[in-house]
């Protein structure tokens, strides 16, 4: 049956056809024909107020062509810059155009502008004069442009991340005045550039954090300290102060340090193990207690190989485990391990390398000197060398 008439008209007559079946309910019929055709009403009813689909409201906003147009021609890995950050491409007010001349106007290549762009295209919506200021504010700590483009090449979200001038610029001054020299800020920049986008509040807290941490350990040179551990770890300003505090905590009771033997560590060789979420570090610490005990080790010795060298604790299960198993297979005791803990420095496939190469030439591993197999390349192969010379003159003997 067809409908003749609109949504308005239906609303009208649906009472009075309710009405009507009511008082002609004995008429067989003629009622179940009023019946069905009140069926039928209200089903179209319900249909047309909510069965319609909006297809407006579930499209999404179109890309913007030019955009890609534009990045295709400069070489952008377009699938990689749509993962990472998607709501650029439909914007229509990028720069990436300005963006490129801009960079090779500095001494990037077009390919290393393509990768920047790619990994961070964000980067494509500052304008040329937001850029220009934000480089001459890099300029004030990197001593050359090019230095600049290794670092966006390296990160270039720590350039692009924030387009605050005023706050990088509030930055710069702020760690100036905490003690950090040119130098430091340079290092700062080119190892954590982050820490220049962080908020000054962020940085500022975590500074009177250590401060603090300081003179709570009865050190009253609170400058000195804070200068001391962003050069051990200049990564320390973009954590958060909970996890640091945790961890100092963590590393006082487990080896039960008092208040000059913590300053030493965290200020020195275990400044880096800093950044290690809590629970990483209280797992790894775990397990090598576990393995060295299984291999008779006493707490003393445990606590002596930890605190001479902490950055162990970067470790995880399984590195660790096959490391020493390595070297205990190739007959290294493990009390040469634990004085020199650095020669877990190494990978697997060097130590098992150099360990081959020494034992051939009749290094005795177990009575020896095993801090060789952490060395450098090139010292290792000048050592190996003379250890070649010396076996020849005495098999000459």
């Amino acid at each position: 049956m067809n409908i003749p008439y609109g949504l308005g008209y239906l609303t009208i007559m649906a009472p009075r056809n309710l009405l009507y079946v009511r008082s002609n309910y004995l008429f067989g019929s003629r009622c179940w024909m009023i019946r069905f055709s009140t069926e039928i009403i209200f089903k179209s009813v319900s249909f047309r107020l909510f069965g319609k689909k909006c297809d407006n409201a579930d499209s999404e906003p179109l890309e913007n062509e030019e955009l890609l147009n534009n990045l295709l021609t400069m070489g952008v890995d377009v699938d990689m810059a749509r993962k990472r950050q998607p709501g650029v491409f439909n914007r229509t007010d990028t720069n990436e155009q300005d963006l490129q001349t801009f960079l090779l106007s500095k001494g990037a290549s077009k390919e290393v502008i393509a990768s920047i762009i790619s990994r961070y295209p964000r980067a494509m919506t500052r304008t040329p004069e937001s850029l220009s200021n934000r480089w001459d504010l890099w300029r004030r700590i990197v001593t050359s442009d090019l230095e600049i483009v290794n670092i966006l090449e390296r990160s270039p979200e720590s350039f692009f991340r924030s387009s605050d001038n005023l706050n990088l610029e509030n930055n710069i001054k702020f760690l100036y005045s905490v003690g950090l020299t040119h130098k430091y800020l340079c290092r700062l920049l080119t190892n954590a550039p982050r820490t220049f986008s962080n908020s000054l509040n962020l940085n500022k807290q975590m500074v009177e954090f250590l401060q603090e941490v300081c003179l709570s350990l009865g050190h009253n040179g609170p400058t000195d300290f804070v200068r001391k551990i962003i050069l051990k770890n200049p990564f320390i300003l973009i954590q958060s102060t909970k996890r640091i505090k945790t961890n100092i905590e963590f590393l006082q009771s487990t080896f039960c340090l008092n208040n000059e033997e913590l300053l030493s560590l965290i200020c020195g060789p275990g400044a880096k193990i800093l950044d290690l979420s809590s629970d990483c570090m209280r797992r790894n610490y775990r397990n090598i207690k576990e393995k060295l005990i299984s291999l008779g080790c006493t707490a003393k010795e445990i606590r002596k190989f930890v605190l001479s060298y902490p950055d162990v604790i970067f470790l995880g299960e399984k590195k660790f485990n096959d490391k020493i198993d390595c070297l205990i297979e190739e007959k290294v005791n493990i009390s040469q391990i634990i004085e020199h803990p650095r020669i877990l420095d190494s990978s697997i496939s060097t130590l098992k390398s150099r360990i081959k190469e020494l034992v051939n030439i009749g290094y005795d591993l177990s009575t020896s000197n095993i801090s060789l197999l952490s060395w450098s390349q090139k010292r290792y192969n000048a050592k190996l060398k003379k250890l070649y010379i010396e076996q020849n003159i005495s098999l000459e003997n």
